[in-house]
């Protein structure tokens, strides 16, 4: 049993879990925005356009008296808009992090273009045979090609 709580403990504590677990707090709390922004703000705009209808009494009523089965099918438009609104604005998010990540990755994979003399340590292109500053003759093994790196 002991074995079993430090494993535990070692899988709780993981820095990855905690990531998710802090998703989770901030995916609950934006969920509570979207929900508001639906139901206070697009629904009721909504509802201009629909004869001021409230969205939330739109019903089929399957049967007679007053626990007669019902689909709510108003709930549904409702709750459809509030996920095409999470989901729009996950889109969103996750372009941008898409468009920052393709330009980090492009700022990593540039080519190096100059090397430093040895002898005069200015920077020289990295094709040069000879330092076009001191004039000194470059070894073989310290010109770098562009497949290689020091």
């Amino acid at each position: 049993m002991k074995k079993f709580l430090e494993e535990f403990k070692t899988f709780a504590l993981k820095g990855n879990m905690i990531d998710l677990a802090v998703g989770m707090i901030i995916g609950s709390a934006f969920t509570g925005i979207v929900g508001s922004l639906v139901n206070d703000i697009f629904m009721p705009l909504l509802s201009i356009f629909t004869g001021k209808i409230n969205f939330d009494d739109l019903m089929i009523v399957l049967g007679s008296g007053d626990n007669a089965a019902t689909i709510n099918y108003g709930t549904f438009l409702t709750q459809l808009v509030n996920f095409l609104v999470v989901s729009f604005v996950i889109f969103l998010l996750v372009r941008q992090l898409n468009k920052l990540q393709r330009s980090h990755a492009k700022e990593e994979i540039k080519e190096e273009t100059e090397k430093e003399c040895p002898f005069c340590k200015t920077k020289i292109s990295i094709h040069a045979l000879r330092c076009p500053h001191c004039t000194s003759v470059l070894e073989e093994d310290e010109i770098a090609l562009p497949h290689t790196k020091k």
